[in-house]
């Protein structure tokens, strides 16, 4: 069996797509580099994180976006006619004042590992942008078109407009396509596909909240009109029907399904098999209860399909409600390699599975100027919307340990490094070392930004010794707490305990969409030049324990 999620963690928006025996899977990103992962299967059930799309911080440069803006959910297919794959992404820069100020591009390559071509721009018209390579050789790009003028429905309408390859330019103006397969409103994620004939518009519904689902609509013209489905959803967590196009707030958590594990499930895409079976991958989220709050972001979860008779797309097992455990492919078992829990940076190149905010790793880190070790230039404080000398990992459980060893040497008080537990730039938790004007010498102590507002946990300061520390970071359920020692064997709680359920977009104020990240960071607010040395960082995780 198949057992959800298959992306644990901050994995939202797949987008799957099959090239012969390979099959590939596209996430978001929003404000972290490397930009849109690619995940790699041979077999429907073991997956490997392959390469990364966006390496390029200048291209696009997400400095000074706030967190959930940037790479918004990434299309990616493979046009078989030219042996070529392609990715169509949105940057969205503004939410402000609901204007939703979003840039869509495509680019192409060979090899799904790249290099891909220089951005082409699309259109501004609006998110979710996704390409459908006709069997005539035409293309076709649909998205939602954001709707901002008062006494329309919002969020907005799907709409298509063609692209035209030679002169790497839309054919005229978008036009309006679709308003929905159901009543739920706040359609979004557009996928248009072409089988025996029938154009199908693949959407999301009902929000990105706790009413989302996969939904369909079909036609003979790519223009329309569709038909929906008369079934209702695809795939949901919420299966009851509902007339929500007049509430446009994404989360509504009044829709949560108590019989369902798996929740905010939608924003869907699909594949066929060469042996003829379909599956689908969607967003979920597993949130605490009562709180309905999910540490682990929107995250990748897949389900088993069946086209009927008539040509329309059902769960395998009848039913819409999203499955758990799912009946794997008629495919040989293909292992892939996995991300190791102990990273030792003896191998001489940052893991691939380490993001920063709104710049490349590379940029302030490497594993090359003290061979063994993760050398990080201190740059901005956690706070910045800039340039934050942040190395991180996608939290994939809320059991979870995360251990290293650090040396580091503070001169002045604007030196820190140590261990964050951090959900964006206005919610974190730093475990940090650094220089204390009143000790007159190195300390830790740990410092909370909540919800905007910082709290230096003055009472948390230790007097410290120059020497290795090790730090390390406790998840265990709801409870989260630190710990320090010099021996990486006797261990010293440091602080309280913290309300894990705080990290989520339920209920930080400044971003959502995003997940939980763990990892090590260093600042330098005097002259971004001081660096401190990481020996090893552990990750160990319990996947198996749900949420609650």
């Amino acid at each position: 069996m198949l057992h959800n999620p298959i992306f644990k963690g901050f994995n939202p928006d797949p987008a799957i797509c099959r090239k012969g025996d390979d099959y590939y899977v596209a996430v978001s990103t929003f404000e972290w580099f490397p930009g849109i992962p690619i995940y790699h299967s041979k077999d429907m059930k073991h997956w490997e994180l392959l390469t990364h799309v966006l390496t390029d911080d200048t291209n696009p440069n997400l400095t000074k976006l706030p967190s959930a803006k940037g790479i918004w959910a990434p299309c990616l297919t493979y046009d078989e006619g030219e042996d070529m794959f392609y990715v169509i992404y949105g940057v969205m820069n503004s939410m402000n004042a609901r204007y939703f100020d979003v840039n869509n591009y495509l680019i192409k390559s060979k090899s799904i590992e790249g290099p891909w071509s220089e951005p082409v721009y699309l259109t501004s018209s609006g998110f979710d942008a996704s390409i459908l390579h006709d069997d005539d050789g035409r293309k076709y790009i649909v998205s939602l078109e954001w709707e901002t003028r008062e006494g329309y429905e919002k969020p907005g309408v799907i709409c298509c407009v063609e692209y035209d390859p030679q002169a790497k330019h839309v054919v005229g103006y978008p036009k309006r396509i679709w308003r929905g397969a159901t009543d739920r409103g706040c359609i979004e994620a557009p996928h248009l596909t072409k089988r025996d004939g029938w154009y199908y518009l693949m959407c999301a519904e009902g929000g990105t909240g706790y009413n989302h689902a996969v939904t369909m609509g079909r036609s003979r013209n790519v223009w329309g009109p569709y038909e929906p489905d008369p079934n209702g959803p695809l795939v949901t967590s919420q299966p009851k029907d509902s007339n929500e196009r007049a509430d446009d707030d994404h989360l509504k958590p009044r829709y949560f399904n108590p019989d369902s594990v798996l929740q905010r499930s939608g924003h869907g895409s699909y594949v066929d098999l060469p042996n003829g079976e379909t599956y689908l991958v969607h967003l979920t989220s597993r949130p605490f209860v009562p709180e309905l709050r999910c540490t682990l972001g929107r995250e990748t979860a897949i389900q088993k399909m069946t086209w009927t008779e008539d040509g329309w797309l059902r769960m395998a097992d009848g039913s819409n409600l999203a499955k758990l455990e799912v009946e794997e492919p008629d495919l040989p078992d293909v292992p892939m390699p996995q991300i190791p829990d102990m990273d030792d940076f003896d191998g001489g190149v940052l893991g691939n599975w380490y993001y920063s905010p709104r710049q490349m790793p590379s940029t302030f880190a490497n594993v090359t100027e003290r061979p063994g070790w993760l050398r990080i230039r201190g740059e901005e404080s956690l706070a910045s919307l800039n340039r934050t000398s942040l190395i991180a990992r996608k939290l994939t459980s809320v059991y979870t340990t995360v251990t290293t060893k650090m040396e580091f040497s503070p001169e002045v008080y604007q030196h820190s490094a140590g261990l964050t537990i951090y959900y964006d730039n206005m919610n974190n938790i730093f475990l940090r070392k650094y220089y204390s004007q009143t000790l007159g010498g190195a300390a830790i102590s740990l410092v909370r930004l909540e919800n905007g507002e910082k709290t230096e946990m003055l009472d948390t300061r230790v007097a410290v010794e120059d020497k290795p520390i090790y730090m390390r970071l406790r998840i265990d359920g709801r409870r989260t707490w630190f710990e320090w020692g010099y021996d990486g064997e006797t261990w010293t709680k440091i602080g309280p305990d913290f309300d894990t359920t705080t990290f989520s977009d339920e209920y930080c104020k400044f971003g959502e969409f995003t997940g939980t990240m763990v990892g090590v960071a260093v600042t330098d607010a005097a002259l971004h030049e001081k660096t401190a040395d990481f020996d090893f960082f552990e990750y160990e995780a319990d996947e198996t324990k749900p949420v609650n």
